[in-house]
Protein backbone atom coordinates (compact mmCIF):
# COMPACT_ATOMS: atom_id res chain seq x y z
CA UNK A 1 0.00 0.00 0.00
CA UNK A 2 2.76 2.84 0.87
CA UNK A 3 4.64 1.87 -2.33
CA UNK A 4 1.73 2.09 -4.24
CA UNK A 5 0.92 5.67 -2.52
CA UNK A 6 4.35 6.80 -3.65
CA UNK A 7 3.88 5.88 -7.33
CA UNK A 8 1.10 8.00 -7.50
CA UNK A 9 3.05 10.88 -5.57
CA UNK A 10 6.01 10.74 -7.57
CA UNK A 11 3.12 10.37 -11.06
CA UNK A 12 1.86 14.03 -10.46
CA UNK A 13 5.33 15.66 -9.15
CA UNK A 14 7.07 14.29 -12.72
CA UNK A 15 8.59 17.45 -14.58
CA UNK A 16 7.04 18.53 -17.98
CA UNK A 17 9.07 17.46 -21.14
CA UNK A 18 10.62 20.59 -22.42
CA UNK A 19 11.12 20.51 -26.16
CA UNK A 20 14.99 21.26 -26.33
CA UNK A 21 15.29 22.15 -29.93
CA UNK A 22 13.64 23.14 -32.28
CA UNK A 23 10.97 25.54 -30.38
CA UNK A 24 7.81 27.00 -32.28
CA UNK A 25 5.36 29.52 -31.53
CA UNK A 26 2.18 28.94 -30.32
CA UNK A 27 0.53 29.73 -33.27
CA UNK A 28 -1.51 27.75 -35.28
CA UNK A 29 0.05 27.12 -38.42
CA UNK A 30 -1.83 27.63 -41.81
CA UNK A 31 1.68 26.66 -43.73
CA UNK A 32 2.01 23.60 -44.29
CA UNK A 33 4.71 20.99 -45.85
CA UNK A 34 4.43 21.15 -49.62
CA UNK A 35 4.59 17.89 -50.44
CA UNK A 36 1.88 15.43 -50.35
CA UNK A 37 1.57 12.32 -47.12
CA UNK A 38 3.58 9.64 -49.57
CA UNK A 39 6.28 12.17 -50.13
CA UNK A 40 6.29 12.92 -46.63
CA UNK A 41 6.54 8.87 -45.97
CA UNK A 42 9.69 8.75 -48.41
CA UNK A 43 11.21 11.73 -46.31
CA UNK A 44 11.94 9.68 -43.24
CA UNK A 45 13.73 6.88 -45.63
CA UNK A 46 11.14 3.88 -44.72
CA UNK A 47 13.11 0.62 -43.43
CA UNK A 48 16.05 2.36 -42.49
CA UNK A 49 16.03 1.72 -38.85
CA UNK A 50 16.70 5.91 -38.83
CA UNK A 51 12.65 6.99 -38.18
CA UNK A 52 13.54 8.25 -34.83
CA UNK A 53 10.91 10.47 -32.89
CA UNK A 54 11.76 12.01 -29.92
CA UNK A 55 9.17 12.77 -26.66
CA UNK A 56 8.92 15.90 -27.98
CA UNK A 57 7.13 14.45 -31.55
CA UNK A 58 10.28 15.75 -33.68
CA UNK A 59 11.93 13.79 -35.76
CA UNK A 60 14.66 13.11 -39.03
CA UNK A 61 13.46 14.39 -42.48
CA UNK A 62 15.13 14.02 -45.75
CA UNK A 63 15.34 17.66 -46.99
CA UNK A 64 12.31 19.14 -48.85
CA UNK A 65 14.80 21.48 -50.83
CA UNK A 66 18.37 21.66 -50.92
CA UNK A 67 20.77 25.08 -51.66
CA UNK A 68 22.51 24.18 -54.38
CA UNK A 69 24.79 26.60 -54.67
CA UNK A 70 27.13 28.38 -56.05
CA UNK A 71 29.93 28.58 -53.88
CA UNK A 72 30.78 32.66 -52.98
CA UNK A 73 27.13 33.32 -54.12
CA UNK A 74 25.39 33.67 -50.61
CA UNK A 75 24.72 30.84 -49.71
CA UNK A 76 25.20 30.64 -45.73
CA UNK A 77 23.82 34.39 -45.69
CA UNK A 78 20.95 33.09 -47.88
CA UNK A 79 20.43 29.67 -45.20
CA UNK A 80 20.44 32.26 -42.24
CA UNK A 81 18.27 34.19 -43.36
CA UNK A 82 15.56 31.55 -44.21
CA UNK A 83 16.13 30.55 -40.37
CA UNK A 84 14.38 33.10 -39.54
CA UNK A 85 10.96 31.57 -40.46
CA UNK A 86 9.31 29.51 -37.97
CA UNK A 87 9.01 26.83 -40.34
CA UNK A 88 12.32 26.02 -41.35
CA UNK A 89 14.94 23.65 -39.87
CA UNK A 90 18.22 23.72 -41.23
CA UNK A 91 21.00 21.42 -41.54
CA UNK A 92 23.98 23.41 -39.67
CA UNK A 93 26.50 22.05 -41.88
CA UNK A 94 27.78 21.42 -45.29
CA UNK A 95 26.96 17.89 -45.65
CA UNK A 96 28.60 17.07 -49.26
CA UNK A 97 26.54 14.12 -49.60
CA UNK A 98 25.29 14.17 -53.16
CA UNK A 99 29.27 15.63 -54.19
CA UNK A 100 31.68 13.21 -52.43
CA UNK A 101 31.74 9.65 -52.65
CA UNK A 102 32.73 8.71 -49.46
CA UNK A 103 29.71 10.09 -47.91
CA UNK A 104 27.41 8.85 -50.99
CA UNK A 105 28.08 5.25 -51.08
CA UNK A 106 27.44 5.68 -47.09
CA UNK A 107 23.44 5.67 -48.80
CA UNK A 108 20.35 7.70 -47.52
CA UNK A 109 20.32 6.29 -44.28
CA UNK A 110 23.63 8.11 -43.29
CA UNK A 111 22.44 11.62 -44.92
CA UNK A 112 18.85 11.28 -43.05
CA UNK A 113 21.11 10.88 -39.55
CA UNK A 114 22.60 14.51 -40.66
CA UNK A 115 19.31 16.36 -40.48
CA UNK A 116 18.12 17.86 -37.92
CA UNK A 117 15.07 16.68 -35.39
CA UNK A 118 12.11 19.25 -36.73
CA UNK A 119 8.45 19.35 -36.33
CA UNK A 120 5.92 17.92 -38.72
CA UNK A 121 4.67 21.25 -40.21
CA UNK A 122 8.42 22.10 -40.77
CA UNK A 123 10.96 22.12 -43.67
CA UNK A 124 14.24 20.69 -43.50
CA UNK A 125 16.52 22.25 -45.60
CA UNK A 126 20.11 21.46 -46.03
CA UNK A 127 23.30 23.51 -48.18
CA UNK A 128 26.01 22.73 -49.94
CA UNK A 129 26.98 24.83 -52.21
CA UNK A 130 29.50 22.51 -54.41
CA UNK A 131 26.26 20.75 -55.89
CA UNK A 132 25.81 23.19 -58.26
CA UNK A 133 29.05 22.74 -60.27
CA UNK A 134 29.26 19.01 -59.53
CA UNK A 135 27.71 17.12 -62.43
CA UNK A 136 26.87 13.60 -60.91
CA UNK A 137 24.65 15.79 -57.97
CA UNK A 138 21.44 16.51 -60.86
CA UNK A 139 20.93 12.28 -61.21
CA UNK A 140 21.72 11.72 -57.49
CA UNK A 141 18.99 14.61 -55.98
CA UNK A 142 16.40 13.02 -59.07
CA UNK A 143 16.77 9.38 -57.64
CA UNK A 144 16.08 10.54 -53.98
CA UNK A 145 13.31 12.93 -54.65
CA UNK A 146 12.69 13.75 -58.38
CA UNK A 147 10.09 16.53 -57.12
CA UNK A 148 12.15 18.04 -54.56
CA UNK A 149 12.66 22.23 -54.76
CA UNK A 150 15.69 23.59 -55.27
CA UNK A 151 17.39 27.20 -54.25
CA UNK A 152 20.09 28.49 -56.07
CA UNK A 153 21.66 31.69 -55.57
CA UNK A 154 23.93 33.69 -57.84
CA UNK A 155 25.97 36.64 -58.23
CA UNK A 156 27.78 38.94 -61.20
CA UNK A 157 29.70 35.96 -62.18
CA UNK A 158 33.23 38.75 -62.13
CA UNK A 159 32.28 39.19 -58.27
CA UNK A 160 31.88 35.47 -57.34
CA UNK A 161 35.61 34.80 -58.83
CA UNK A 162 36.81 38.02 -56.84
CA UNK A 163 35.21 36.83 -53.99
CA UNK A 164 36.27 32.93 -55.03
CA UNK A 165 39.75 34.23 -54.60
CA UNK A 166 39.61 36.31 -51.76
CA UNK A 167 38.45 33.37 -49.21
CA UNK A 168 41.54 30.91 -51.21
CA UNK A 169 43.66 34.18 -49.99
CA UNK A 170 42.71 34.44 -47.02
CA UNK A 171 42.73 30.68 -46.15
CA UNK A 172 46.35 30.47 -47.28
CA UNK A 173 47.04 33.67 -45.23
CA UNK A 174 45.58 32.19 -42.04
CA UNK A 175 47.99 29.10 -42.73
CA UNK A 176 50.95 31.97 -43.08
CA UNK A 177 51.36 30.66 -46.76
CA UNK A 178 51.62 32.76 -50.00
CA UNK A 179 49.05 33.28 -52.49
CA UNK A 180 49.63 34.80 -55.76
CA UNK A 181 48.40 38.27 -56.58
CA UNK A 182 44.82 38.34 -58.14
CA UNK A 183 45.86 39.64 -61.86
CA UNK A 184 49.03 36.85 -61.86
CA UNK A 185 46.24 34.20 -61.55
CA UNK A 186 43.63 35.64 -63.91
CA UNK A 187 45.94 36.58 -66.48
CA UNK A 188 48.53 35.41 -68.55
CA UNK A 189 50.15 36.50 -71.25
CA UNK A 190 47.91 39.39 -71.30
CA UNK A 191 45.03 36.88 -71.67
CA UNK A 192 42.04 35.61 -69.36
CA UNK A 193 43.19 32.37 -67.73
CA UNK A 194 40.33 30.18 -68.30
CA UNK A 195 41.88 27.25 -66.92
CA UNK A 196 41.40 29.23 -63.20
CA UNK A 197 38.54 27.11 -61.66
CA UNK A 198 37.03 30.30 -59.99
CA UNK A 199 36.34 31.55 -63.76
CA UNK A 200 35.10 28.30 -64.84
CA UNK A 201 32.84 28.26 -61.85
CA UNK A 202 31.21 31.06 -62.53
CA UNK A 203 29.99 29.98 -66.60
CA UNK A 204 26.33 29.58 -65.00
CA UNK A 205 24.99 28.39 -68.08
CA UNK A 206 27.27 25.38 -68.62
CA UNK A 207 25.63 23.95 -65.12
CA UNK A 208 22.24 25.02 -65.52
CA UNK A 209 21.84 23.15 -68.78
CA UNK A 210 22.50 20.15 -67.32
CA UNK A 211 20.05 20.68 -63.68
CA UNK A 212 17.13 21.33 -66.20
CA UNK A 213 17.97 17.93 -67.79
CA UNK A 214 16.89 16.33 -64.29
CA UNK A 215 14.25 18.79 -62.95
CA UNK A 216 11.76 21.46 -64.20
CA UNK A 217 12.53 25.13 -64.34
CA UNK A 218 9.60 25.51 -62.11
CA UNK A 219 11.70 23.23 -59.58
CA UNK A 220 14.59 26.01 -59.53
CA UNK A 221 14.32 29.30 -57.52
CA UNK A 222 17.11 31.63 -58.61
CA UNK A 223 18.34 33.93 -55.62
CA UNK A 224 19.88 37.02 -56.80
CA UNK A 225 22.94 37.20 -54.75
CA UNK A 226 23.73 40.50 -55.10
CA UNK A 227 20.18 42.35 -54.50
CA UNK A 228 19.79 39.98 -51.57
CA UNK A 229 22.81 41.80 -50.07
CA UNK A 230 21.53 45.49 -51.10
CA UNK A 231 18.33 44.99 -49.86
CA UNK A 232 17.65 41.14 -48.32
CA UNK A 233 13.76 41.88 -47.61
CA UNK A 234 12.24 41.46 -50.96
CA UNK A 235 14.63 38.83 -52.33
CA UNK A 236 13.18 36.70 -49.00
CA UNK A 237 9.83 37.59 -49.73
CA UNK A 238 10.18 35.36 -53.09
CA UNK A 239 12.07 32.64 -51.11
CA UNK A 240 8.96 32.25 -48.91
CA UNK A 241 6.28 32.27 -51.90
CA UNK A 242 8.38 29.59 -53.68
CA UNK A 243 8.44 27.20 -50.67
CA UNK A 244 5.00 28.05 -49.61
CA UNK A 245 5.45 29.63 -46.71
CA UNK A 246 3.68 31.86 -44.71
CA UNK A 247 4.56 35.33 -45.15
CA UNK A 248 7.05 35.56 -41.63
CA UNK A 249 10.24 37.26 -42.28
CA UNK A 250 9.55 40.68 -42.82
CA UNK A 251 12.02 44.02 -43.11
CA UNK A 252 12.47 44.48 -39.50
CA UNK A 253 14.81 41.50 -39.26
CA UNK A 254 17.31 42.99 -41.14
CA UNK A 255 19.37 46.16 -40.25
CA UNK A 256 22.35 47.19 -41.72
CA UNK A 257 25.77 47.18 -39.99
CA UNK A 258 27.92 50.13 -41.18
CA UNK A 259 31.25 48.62 -39.31
CA UNK A 260 30.52 45.48 -41.29
CA UNK A 261 29.47 47.00 -44.40
CA UNK A 262 25.73 44.29 -45.01
CA UNK A 263 23.02 43.63 -43.47
CA UNK A 264 22.42 41.64 -40.47
CA UNK A 265 19.87 39.94 -38.95
CA UNK A 266 17.84 40.85 -35.72
CA UNK A 267 15.78 37.84 -34.75
CA UNK A 268 13.28 37.55 -31.61
CA UNK A 269 15.56 41.01 -30.14
CA UNK A 270 18.54 39.05 -30.60
CA UNK A 271 20.73 41.03 -33.32
CA UNK A 272 23.41 38.67 -35.21
CA UNK A 273 25.73 38.71 -38.04
CA UNK A 274 27.51 36.56 -40.29
CA UNK A 275 30.93 35.53 -39.51
CA UNK A 276 33.84 38.08 -39.94
CA UNK A 277 35.04 36.21 -43.03
CA UNK A 278 31.88 37.26 -45.03
CA UNK A 279 32.19 40.42 -46.69
CA UNK A 280 35.75 40.58 -46.91
CA UNK A 281 36.34 43.53 -49.13
CA UNK A 282 37.40 42.46 -52.71
CA UNK A 283 40.93 43.05 -54.79
CA UNK A 284 41.27 45.55 -56.84
CA UNK A 285 41.58 44.99 -60.27
CA UNK A 286 42.99 46.98 -63.38
CA UNK A 287 40.49 48.18 -65.85
CA UNK A 288 42.34 45.72 -68.73
CA UNK A 289 41.60 42.71 -66.67
CA UNK A 290 37.93 43.62 -65.94
CA UNK A 291 37.34 44.36 -69.38
CA UNK A 292 38.96 40.92 -70.07
CA UNK A 293 36.15 39.42 -67.80
CA UNK A 294 33.49 41.63 -68.92
CA UNK A 295 34.18 40.37 -72.54
CA UNK A 296 34.57 36.82 -71.35
CA UNK A 297 31.22 36.18 -69.44
CA UNK A 298 29.27 38.38 -71.97
CA UNK A 299 27.39 35.32 -73.90
CA UNK A 300 27.65 32.95 -71.72
CA UNK A 301 25.56 35.42 -69.54
CA UNK A 302 23.17 36.08 -72.26
CA UNK A 303 22.68 32.10 -72.71
CA UNK A 304 22.10 31.90 -69.37
CA UNK A 305 19.30 34.75 -69.42
CA UNK A 306 17.37 32.91 -72.16
CA UNK A 307 17.65 29.66 -69.86
CA UNK A 308 15.78 30.66 -66.84
CA UNK A 309 13.69 33.04 -68.99
CA UNK A 310 14.79 36.33 -66.94
CA UNK A 311 17.50 38.79 -66.96
CA UNK A 312 20.01 40.20 -64.23
CA UNK A 313 22.08 42.91 -63.78
CA UNK A 314 25.16 41.18 -65.15
CA UNK A 315 25.66 42.63 -68.52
Amino acid sequence: MASFLIGICLLFIQPQLVPSRPTINTKTYTSFNPFNEEQSKKATVEGTGRDVVHLNATRQYLPHTIIIGVRKGGTRALLEMLSLHSDIAAAENEIHFFDWEKQYQQGLKWYLSQMPFSYPHQLTVEKTPAYFTSLEVPERIHRMNSTIKLLLILRDPIERVLSDYTQVFYNHKQKNKTYPPVEELLLKNNELNTDYKAINRSLYEHYMEHWLKYFPLENIHIVDGDSLIRDPFPEMQKVEQFLNLSPQINASNFYFNKTKGFYCLRDGGRDRCLHESKGRAHPQISTFLLGKLRDYFYEPNKKFFELVGRTLDWL
